[in-house]
């Protein structure tokens, strides 16, 4: 059996394929049952700690129109696959900083890397079937470790990304809705007009904050205290500018010291943070440009100065060494 296998390289790719699927079959159900006790643990917990209270889950608000995403989540979980991340505090921050802010997000998440792990290493496969190539076992082994490792890691580096360029268009924009938040404090609004007012106004230039604002009118007009809201809002932002911006209104509005001109120096100090960046960013720029001139334009330079000098060397020195 084993000289059959050697010797016959489709087995190998078949006992191959079948070794690595029972290998990640094998790490899932051990995944799913640690996280699976500790959701157990976590719900015991939660349950002593709230005196055996019971939670009302059939209220008015449940009974919303479910997305496609939240059906297939619930029909994969309803079959016996838990798709509870056992992170999920820290899982949730990061998506609502992406701007996922759905309450079933972290489990499509996880679903999605789960479908990223088994699909990309199947696909290679594929493709190595469809190209009729044969290569060597440790090649192909390499190639579906490669492919499975892009498929847990991509998800979280398409996270990353859009939450930084989510607080990049953020920050870029906070400066002018401190200064639109001043005049509306100055002309004596509230902190909740205010904050209505802005969000009206920055629909278009900035819908990110725009919404962020708005998030912050809803909650506030819910009945959530304002220090609740903002800290709320800080948290969904994911920026240290918007954290600072609600940690100096809180902090204002108990030592009752005046909202305008803390709002004033704010913004300022804001302004400066953005030109900073520009400069920063321009200053980078040379170094920036000068990697493709070397790599490019140089060694043409180069050439062009060059081959005539070289030519007439040769047309020179060539005959003179050859005895002519």
């Amino acid at each position: 059996m084993i000289d059959l296998v050697a010797q016959s390289p489709q087995l190998r790719l078949i006992m191959l394929v079948l070794l690595f699927a029972v290998v990640v079959i094998s790490a899932f159900f051990i995944a799913q049952g640690v996280s699976s006790r500790q959701l157990v643990r976590r719900r015991i917990l939660e349950a002593s700690g709230s005196g055996g209270g019971a939670l009302m889950t059939n209220s008015l608000r449940a009974e919303r129109v479910e997305s496609a995403w939240l059906k297939l989540v619930n029909s994969i979980e309803q079959r016996g696959i838990s798709l509870v991340d056992t992170r999920d505090a820290k899982l949730r921050q990061r998506l609502v900083a992406a701007g996922f802010t759905a309450t079933y997000a972290p489990r499509v998440y996880t679903l999605i890397r789960l479908v990223a792990v088994i699909g990309l290493p199947i696909l290679v496969l594929g493709i190595i079937a469809l190209m009729g190539s044969s290569p060597s076992m440790l090649n192909l082994y390499f190639s579906l470790v490669i492919a499975a490792a892009m498929g847990l890691y991509i998800p979280n580096l398409y996270v990353r990304a859009r939450a930084d360029r989510r607080q990049r268009e953020i920050v870029n924009g906070f400066p002018d809705a401190l200064d639109l938040m001043l005049v509306c404090v100055e002309a004596g609004l509230g902190l909740e007009a205010a904050f209505s007012r802005v969000g009206m106004e920055m629909v278009n230039s900035h819908p990110l904050l725009a919404e962020q604002f708005g998030a912050v009118v809803l909650e506030l007009r819910a009945g959530r205290s304002h220090e609740d809201a903002l800290r709320r809002m800080a948290d969904r932002a994911g920026a240290d500018d918007i954290r600072a911006f609600s940690t100096l209104l809180i902090q204002s509005t108990k030592l009752g010291s005046s909202i305008a001109q803390t709002l004033r120096v704010y913004a300022s100090e804001m302004r400066e943070k953005r030109r900073m960046r520009a400069e920063e960013k321009a200053h980078r720029l040379p170094v920036l440009i000068s990697i493709p001139l070397v790599a490019c334009m140089l060694p043409t330079m180069i050439g062009v100065l060059m081959l005539p000098a070289f030519i007439r060397v040769i047309r020179v020195v060539g005959p003179a060494l050859m005895g002519g």
